[in-house]
C-alpha cells in the first residue's frame, strides 16, 4: 500500500473523507456520492498520479502494454446512475444493465481519435455480446440523433449501440476530462477500469480484458428488460 508523506494511504484519505457523509435523500444522494467519489479519483489522478498508478495496478493476468495506461479501481467505484437516450428516444440508465459487463465509451463526431476507434468498438461488441457484454457508445454531441445518425451511416456502423448524453450529465457523473474516455463496469455495477485516450478495442488484449471481468462471479443477473434494451439499440 502506497502512503502519503504523513503515512496515510491514498485509499485511506478517500475513505476518511467519505466516512462522515450520511445520505438522506435516497437515490439522489447515492448518485451524488458516486459522482463525488469519481470526481475525487479524477482529481487524484492529476494531483497524485504516482499514487493512483501504484494503488490501481492491473490485475496480474492483465498486465501488459495494452493496460499500462488504464487506471484500475479495487474495490470498484459505483457507476453513476444517470439517464441517457437511445437514438430512438428511449431513456436508459446504466443500472438497467446490472448483471452484464458494460464498456462505456464517451465520444463525439468531431473527435478524430474517437472516430478511429469506433469500428473496433463495434467489432468488440459483436464478438462478446452473447457472453453478457455491452458497449455503450455515448455521444457528447449536442445535435442529438439528427447529428449522430448520418455520421454513423457514413461509417457503416449499424451494430454499435449508441446513446445520447445531450446535456453531458453522464460525462460529468464519470468526471470525464477528455475524449475519448472509456470505463469498464462489472456485473455488479462498479467501475473497475478507466482509460482516457483511444485503444485498439478489437485486439486480443482488449478481448482478454473484457473476458477477465465476464468470467468473474456475479452477485446479480441481467434482467430481460436490459436484454430488450440492447436489442432495440443495436437493431
Amino acid at each position: 500500500m502506497v502512503s502519503t508523506n504523513n503515512g496515510v494511504s491514498f485509499a485511506g484519505m478517500l475513505a476518511r473523507g467519505l466516512r462522515g457523509f450520511k445520505p438522506k435523500a435516497g437515490r439522489f444522494m447515492r448518485r451524488a456520492l458516486a459522482a463525488v467519489v469519481l470526481a475525487v479519483l479524477a482529481l487524484a489522478f492529476v494531483v497524485y498520479p504516482e499514487l493512483v498508478r501504484a494503488e490501481s495496478e492491473a490485475p496480474p493476468a492483465l498486465k501488459g502494454p495494452f493496460t499500462e495506461n488504464f487506471t484500475f479501481s479495487d474495490p470498484p467505484v459505483p457507476a453513476p446512475s444517470v439517464a441517457v437516450e437511445t437514438l430512438d428516444g428511449l431513456t436508459v440508465d446504466i443500472s438497467e444493465f446490472r448483471g452484464e459487463v458494460v464498456l462505456v465509451n464517451f465520444w463525439a463526431t468531431w473527435c478524430a481519435p474517437c472516430v478511429r476507434e469506433m469500428p473496433g468498438l463495434e467489432r468488440l461488441h459483436q464478438t462478446l455480446k452473447d457472453e453478457g457484454f455491452l458497449v455503450m457508445a455515448v455521444s457528447e454531441d449536442r445535435g442529438g440523433a439528427a447529428k449522430v445518425e448520418p455520421f454513423l451511416d457514413r461509417l457503416g456502423l449499424h451494430e454499435l449501440p449508441v446513446f445520447l448524453d445531450l446535456k453531458g450529465a453522464l460525462a460529468r457523473g464519470f468526471a470525464v476530462r477528455g475524449l475519448p474516455a472509456t470505463f469498464v463496469i462489472d456485473r455488479n455495477g462498479g467501475v473497475v477500469a478507466g482509460l482516457t485516450g483511444p485503444a485498439e478495442w478489437d485486439s486480443p488484449e482488449a478481448i482478454a480484458l473484457i473476458r477477465h471481468y465476464l468470467n468473474q462471479d456475479s452477485r446479480a443477473q441481467g434482467s430481460q428488460q436490459s436484454k430488450d434494451r440492447v436489442s432495440e439499440t443495436s437493431g
